[in-house]
């Protein structure tokens, strides 16, 4: 009798952990789907939406469905990057007297970090997540500390324009892979949620993935195959977000400054993390064309052309696929 391939029993594992977050979230089905890409490209996810649309609810499921060690942050504005990422404590040697230094480590020493409403905090602890999201590893009093793997980052923030928040610094908005809006639900789910969660029954998150799992599909999607043309057609489209003579006329006019190569590689892993996540081993152009605004939209900084317009990020990405046509 055939059995399955290693590859066949883990992208089997895919579908429950679907439906594990269906158990805990009504709808939402792109955002589930980009956030599973996100997972197995290995990449940090920022969630951004209104309050009370689910995205913690959402990241703590996830966390719940996977045999990972989780934790969250609330970030408030007198949060210290200390808080974040640990602290020195003086501990005394009762049978010798002497006092030593030791590396007590902070929240950021998990599998996946739930940084709930980043943007509430100044920009100073912002920049303490800068080193963990990009080399995994956090350095403190001269000594680096490596991180558990896998480690995620999969951050909340409320839109800039709500009360209380800071901006996020572009050089950290470059580290998340994807940058994932959450709608409102429609009138379906809405009355579903109401159900769902006003009743005396909630519905459990079991587990079914180990850490090892999330490791080995993050590997299998680095042997994703990707074509000349779609890596050609992936390197026109970020070149052509950066304003120049070359670039289309709405670039020129509404980006200020585009996407930089960090921007190619999020693609190229999103777009084989898409195509895996279907079953699929090669990445296809739907598969760009559908994550080209998440992964584009947080690195684009618009012009004062384009606020005065009220075209956002997802206008100027809109116009970059209808210019920048497919190799023939």
């Amino acid at each position: 009798m055939q059995t399955d391939s290693p590859i066949d029993a883990l992208l089997s594992k895919l579908q429950p952990l679907r439906d594990a977050l269906g158990k805990a979230v009504v709808g939402q089905h792109d955002v589930v789907e980009q956030l599973l890409i996100g997972l197995l490209a290995g990449g940090h996810v920022l969630l951004e939406g209104a309050p009370g649309l689910g995205k913690t609810l959402l990241v703590r499921s996830l966390g719940q469905a996977l045999e990972l060690q989780f934790r969250r942050v609330q970030f408030t504005p007198d949060l210290m990057p200390s808080d974040i990422l640990g602290t020195e404590l003086l501990e005394e040697d009762h049978g010798t007297g002497h006092r030593h230094f030791r590396f007590q480590q902070g929240p950021i020493f998990t599998h996946l970090l739930l940084a709930d409403e980043l943007n509430r905090t100044p920009p100073k602890t912002q920049a303490a997540l800068l080193e963990a999201m990009q080399e995994r590893t956090v350095s403190y009093a001269g000594t680096t500390y490596a991180l558990p793997a896998p480690f995620f980052v999969l951050a909340t923030q409320n839109p800039i324009e709500q009360a209380g928040t800071y901006p996020l610094p572009e050089a950290q908005l470059d580290r998340f892979l994807l940058h994932v809006r959450v709608d409102y639900p429609t009138e379906q789910e809405e009355r579903d949620i109401l159900v769902q969660t006003t009743g005396s029954v909630t519905g459990a998150v079991p587990k079914v993935m180990h850490a090892e799992d999330v490791l080995a599909l993050q590997a299998a999607v680095r042997q994703v195959h990707v074509s000349d043309d779609v890596l050609t057609w992936i390197t026109r489209l970020v070149r052509a977000s950066r304003p120049g003579s070359s670039a289309p006329d709405a670039v020129n006019h509404w980006i200020k400054w585009g996407a930089g190569p960090r921007a190619g590689q999020s693609l190229v892993l999103a777009a084989k993390a898409r195509a895996l996540l279907q079953g699929r081993f090669a990445a296809t152009r739907e598969d760009v064309q559908a994550l080209m605004a998440p992964v584009m939209r947080h690195r684009l900084l618009l012009s004062f052309a384009a606020e005065a317009e009220q075209k956002g990020a997802d206008d100027v990405i809109a116009a970059l696929l209808q210019a920048v046509p497919f190799p023939a």
